[in-house]
């Protein structure tokens, strides 16, 4: 018999606390929501970098081996092909992150990243994939 009222308080409690922190968000969500650029921008994610590190990481190792794998693995999921130009071993893909507005070359043949911008750029200037 002592198991109920127990039960009864302890669904009193939860109640009470998830009214008062439902009150707080509905007086100043701005003590609950911060903007979501501000989140982004600061952010960072398992790799333990920015956005901006992770892009002024990858413009430090185009045209090297390896950056392939770096930019799958810093923008997995997150890149859309908008466009194929003559460079690279023959053909480069551009690559845009929509989320970050940067537009990546890449070369599949020799999976390296041969250029990088900020905007969504269907086809970069021809020194710059080669």
């Amino acid at each position: 018999m002592k198991l109920i009222p127990a039960v009864i308080t302890s669904v009193a409690l939860v109640s009470i606390f998830t009214i008062w922190d439902g009150a707080l968000k509905a007086v100043n969500p701005a003590l609950v929501q911060a903007s979501a650029q501000e989140i982004k921008q600061d952010m960072k994610d398992v790799t333990g970098l920015t956005t901006q590190q992770k892009i002024d990481t990858l413009i430090k190792s185009k045209g090297q081996f390896g950056s392939g794998d770096q930019m799958r693995r810093y923008f997995f999921g997150d890149l859309e092909p908008i466009a194929v130009q003559p460079g690279g071993a023959g053909m480069v893909v551009n690559l845009y992150n929509k989320a970050n507005n940067v537009t990546i070359s890449y070369c599949v043949t020799y999976d390296v990243v041969v250029a990088l911008k900020k905007g969504k750029i269907t086809a970069f200037a021809p020194n710059e994939v080669k």
